[in-house]
């Protein structure tokens, strides 16, 4: 798995999960719980991650969009 985008904005991150998933990527979100549980401060980003695989493609496609 690689990062494809690192971030507290929840809203951003729901957006480049859409992308990715309408171009067939699978997407994983961690550190959610970690993130909200600290107060969401900004000490802990989210991380969008996306298989090896897809990693090329997802960068390219979040470029694209103008988001990479």
């Amino acid at each position: 798995m690689q990062i494809i985008a690192r971030s507290n904005d929840a809203v951003r991150l729901s957006f480049l999960q859409v992308l990715l998933a309408d171009a067939g990527i699978e997407t994983r979100l961690l550190d959610a719980h970690a993130s909200a549980i600290e107060g969401s401060i900004g000490a802990i980003p989210r991380r969008l991650m996306v298989a090896d695989i897809d990693a090329e493609r997802a960068r390219r496609i979040l470029a694209e969009a103008g988001e990479g």
